[in-house]
């Protein structure tokens, strides 16, 4: 048996528990569960598949499942700060226990009852959704059900790995049910920045952060013992998916990146250490980070939405000095890389609310340097980052649109085809736009860099189409240009509105999109 003051040791980590007066609380997730009413509105923790409650939206699924069963439809509302993971969206869309959700998802189970009709889906810019909440647009919050890692004995709770919206749904939610994770690493405490300066107008005040790494707010959240309800400990892992091996047009994109910085600093117009990096999440977003791990910048901030692998490789480099973020979104490997260090990360590390971390006046005071996927883009610049086919869902908008309109540098990037090069990622008309032309400064592909800024339409035109569309395509946006040339109505961005779903109903229609 272990010696007395080891094992109360062990058992007060094994609770995260510290406020004795909130003891009395904690419930099962079932008995939690319980406590969310029909047709009510929940705010849930997460983001990216970081710090949302695992164990009361499987048992409330359940519970929804059982009332479908004895003919009592039950649907709720659905906010959060960003994807989940399958314990959540997945759990409760395969039930159709979702009426309504906001403001990002990527489950696949909730994407096609979204784009069958069978779910509403408000797809938002990531920062308005906070200040929307309260501004009393989305209407009453019921319930909060928030993940945290521990709760220190004056009844402060200790963030999780994700903020999020979390600060918001604490405040407004009418009752509030947590999940205390002791998966999460106790050493994340510390890490967090909360902010509770910010206010509606007329008694709005400008947010005092003028370096990434600036601290302003508090390391915990505040929340009223009165409102909560419910306590349920869990020890369950994050969602921490793979990132795939950079293939090669991966690295021939990083590759323009980086020349295209190296340009810039050359020209002044860059510091020699850039400025605060932000960067979507995927695959090409994280080998363009893992290659600056190589390139001739040191000193480099990072102000950004998620944590991935390349900036934890550029941490450990030591050519990233710090990195703010509201969440994490990692590779099992790299979670189990940065849990095992985390006391040494946690100093270069803050994680803030998605109000803040994607906050406009502070992506422009800070000068951020944007760097984002998509869909596809058209030869004008416009950027499609959501919808395939224009009515599709695929996720949302996502960050991408605080961080393009108000950014330093807007850089949207793509691999020129996909599906094996059937499909054309430069295309006459964007069959959706999410960033129009005014948002996109740099466009890049494995096939090139154009440099878009102080380009007239036409301009632009001319540049996507000889330096980022794959050859094999070339002929095919050139044909449609020149003809646009000659019957467009106006000639300031000449276009032939007919055709603007040809490219891809002919790939519909027949399995290949080549000129």
């Amino acid at each position: 048996m272990q010696p007395l003051p080891e094992r109360r040791a062990r058992e007060s980590e094994m609770s995260r528990m510290g406020c004795e007066a909130l003891k009395a609380k904690v419930m099962s997730a079932e008995d939690a569960a319980a406590l969310i009413e029909p047709g009510s509105t929940v705010g849930m923790s997460g983001f990216t598949g970081s710090g949302y409650p695992k164990a009361v939206p499987l048992a409330l699924a359940a519970r929804i499942e059982a009332e479908h069963a004895a003919g009592n439809p039950f649907k709720l509302r659905v906010w959060t700060g960003a994807s989940t993971g399958p314990e959540l969206d997945g759990a409760l869309a395969r039930c159709d226990g979702i009426e309504f959700r906001l403001p990002y998802n990527s489950d696949p189970i909730a994407r096609e009852k979204i784009n069958r009709g069978e779910m509403e889906y408000f797809d938002m810019h990531l920062s308005q959704v906070a200040p929307m909440a309260w501004q009393g647009f989305l209407g009453p919050l019921d319930t909060a059900v928030v993940e945290v890692s521990g709760i220190r004995p004056d009844g402060a709770l200790i963030p999780s790995s994700s903020v999020g919206n979390n600060k918001t749904w604490l405040d407004r939610a009418s009752k509030v049910i947590l999940e205390v994770n002791r998966w999460q690493n106790p050493a994340l405490e510390g890490m967090h920045d909360i902010y509770y300066g910010t206010a509606l107008p007329p008694h709005r005040v400008p947010i005092p952060l003028i370096r990434p790494d600036d601290r302003i707010g508090e390391a915990y959240f505040r929340c009223d013992p009165a409102k909560i309800v419910a306590i349920v400990e869990t020890e369950a892992p994050d969602r921490n998916l793979p990132f795939a091996a950079p293939d090669a047009a991966a690295l021939a994109i990083a590759g323009h990146l980086l020349e295209f910085f190296a340009h810039e600093v050359a020209k002044g117009r860059l510091p020699a250490a850039l400025l605060p990096l932000q960067s979507g999440v995927g695959n090409i977003a994280n080998a363009v980070l893992t290659g600056l791990v190589d390139g001739p910048f040191e000193d480099m901030t990072s102000y950004t939405e998620v944590i991935q692998d390349g900036m934890l490789d550029l941490l450990d480099s030591g050519k990233l000095r710090m990195a703010s973020a509201t969440a994490f979104s990692l590779s099992p490997e790299a979670a189990a890389r940065l849990n095992a260090d985390m006391g040494r990360y946690r100093d270069r590390m803050i994680l803030r609310p998605q109000e803040i971390s994607n906050h406009p006046e502070l992506i422009r005071r800070l000068g951020c340097i944007a760097m984002n996927g998509l869909i596809e883009a058209d030869i004008y610049g416009n950027v499609n980052s959501t919808h395939v086919m224009g009515s599709r869902i695929q996720n949302g908008i996502g960050g991408s649109g605080d961080f393009a309109r108000n950014a330093y540098v807007s850089i949207f990037m793509t691999p020129s085809t996909a599906k094996g090069g059937k499909i054309s990622a430069i295309v006459p008309q964007a069959s959706h736009v999410d960033h129009i032309t005014q948002d996109v400064q740099v466009l890049v592909t494995e096939q090139g860099l154009a440099d878009l800024r102080g380009l007239s339409p036409k301009q632009r035109a001319e540049v996507i189409i000889e330096t980022c569309a794959h050859p094999d395509y070339r002929p095919g946006l050139r044909d449609y240009y020149r003809r646009a040339r000659v019957g467009s109505y106006g000639q300031q961005s000449p276009s032939l509105p007919g055709e603007a779903l040809s490219w891809h109903q002919r790939f519909m229609d027949t399995g290949t999109m080549r000129a």
